[in-house]
């Protein structure tokens, strides 16, 4: 998502930062190639009308067109009115709550109520919060057993009374059992329904009514664009919503629904799902989407991700591991490293100075998810000492590596140039931690398969 954004606008940024001294003419210019890629991103007319109006009146000013860099002063102002779009509300559940907290999903049917409950559970439960779940949806078959199922996979406890078959009393029963059994939150998921439906919005009434919820959490498909901003709208004028949660983000998706809800809902973003993994949620932060948006980076997200990915024994060996010493080995292990950290093509966005080579597929510069299995396909079928010691593998030994993995000779031949030289370049630049862009670049180079 926001990749075909991202690229317009730091195209736009590019062509102002070639310009001596900026004038009206060339701002005008530029916001009128801003104006049309906020438009093709689906955003809203009236949030992209009001954001141009807001970025011109702030850049044409004399101090602007005066300074020594005027590029820079655009960009950030473009930067701190992206993030106004998205007010000043912090993202995840904020203020104070009773205990236990109830959480109230909503949304229509198909958006990922059920999968983002139980990510929330977990996201809670990293908080260190005990949430239990329960499904009010009756209606939809099995959607009682796969909230059982995700909750399993969590480690989440979800309340199920056998027979109990009214979503009212299922809700008022889970709020008793929480009490009863220590849960300091109740997520309360709902089945999928219209806001035209009156009786279904009558029913999610007398849910609100018996449990009382402190969040009433809208989540809405992002690949839905404009339509989940106006669904979510009339949700909050009949329930009184207090956060939106888009799904799918990850996807292909233009991205105006993200960039729209806050100013046309007045609702804040609370949460974001990133892919279809129960890990996949984050509490939305802006300042972060923002950075990626236009070219950034976002490190801190990076740094987090390879925190929860790295575990503690894995953490104390790469201290441990002594430049001389770095091998095939150890490069696996780091190569399955970043793969628990998610999707390529996430990661690589998160790379200050990386994301551009996304933009590059017309020079094949996009990240083959499959090229990591064959990277280490490779190396698995290498013998421990050769895996420890790359000298070893002579030309038999490379046919021989290369019929066990179903690679080449030349994929094996590429993987060991590669390593051969990410090692050289390691020990130029000080370090594993102090190897850079550069490194980074190397790693992302091998797992393009270049």
């Amino acid at each position: 998502m926001f990749e075909s954004l991202s690229t317009r606008l730091q195209d736009v940024f590019k062509s102002l930062r070639g310009e001596g001294r900026l004038t009206e003419a060339s701002v005008d210019a530029a916001l009128r190639e801003i104006r049309l890629a906020l438009l093709e991103a689906d955003v809203n007319f009236r949030v992209v009308k009001a954001f141009v109006e807001r970025v011109r009146a702030k850049a044409v000013g004399e101090a602007v067109l005066r300074s020594l860099t005027p590029a820079q002063q655009v960009v950030r102002i473009v930067r701190d009115e992206m993030l106004a779009l998205f007010g000043d509300a912090p993202g995840g559940l904020t203020g104070t709550a009773r205990v236990p907290r109830v959480v109230l999903m909503l949304g229509l049917q198909g958006s990922g109520k059920t999968t983002t409950s139980a990510k929330l559970a977990r996201w809670l439960q990293k908080q260190g919060r005990h949430p239990l779940l329960v499904s009010t949806d009756v209606r939809r078959p099995a959607a009682i057993q796969q909230l059982s199922v995700l909750a399993e996979q969590v480690g989440a406890r979800v309340h199920d009374p056998a027979g109990e078959m009214d979503p009212v009393a299922r809700a008022a029963g889970a709020l008793a059992a929480a009490k009863t059994l220590g849960f300091d939150t109740l997520i309360v998921d709902t089945a999928g329904r219209l806001h035209i439906d009156d009786d279904l919005m009558a029913e999610l009434v007398a849910i609100r009514t018996a449990v009382n919820p402190d969040d009433l959490l809208y989540v809405a498909d992002a690949m839905t664009g404009q339509d989940a901003v106006k669904s979510a709208g009339e949700f909050h004028h009949r329930m009184g919503v207090s956060g939106v949660v888009l799904t799918k983000m990850d996807g292909d998706a233009r991205g105006g629904a993200a960039l729209s809800v806050v100013g046309v809902v007045g609702v804040p973003i609370a949460f974001v799902g990133v892919g279809e993994r129960v890990q996949d949620l984050e509490a939305f932060q802006a300042d972060r989407l923002v950075s990626r948006m236009l070219g950034m980076g976002d490190v801190l997200s990076l740094i987090e991700r390879a925190e929860e990915a790295i575990d503690d024994e894995s953490r104390a060996k790469l201290e441990q591991t002594r430049l001389d010493d770095f091998t095939l080995e150890d490069f696996r292990d780091q190569l399955r490293t970043i793969r628990k950290m998610g999707p390529l093509e996430q990661v690589l966005g998160m790379i200050p100075g990386m994301g551009a080579l996304k933009q590059l597929n017309e020079q094949r510069a996009q990240v083959d998810e499959k090229q990591v299995g064959r990277v280490e396909a490779i190396i698995n079928s290498m013998t421990i000492a050769e895996r420890r010691n790359h000298a070893l593998i002579n030309g038999s030994r490379r046919k021989r590596i290369a019929k066990g993995s179903g690679t080449s000779v030349e994929d094996v031949n590429r993987v060991l140039k590669q390593f051969v030289e990410m090692r050289k370049m390691l020990k130029t630049m000080g370090g594993m931690a102090g190897g850079g862009l550069k490194g980074q670049r190397r790693m992302m180079g091998m797992l393009k398969g270049r």
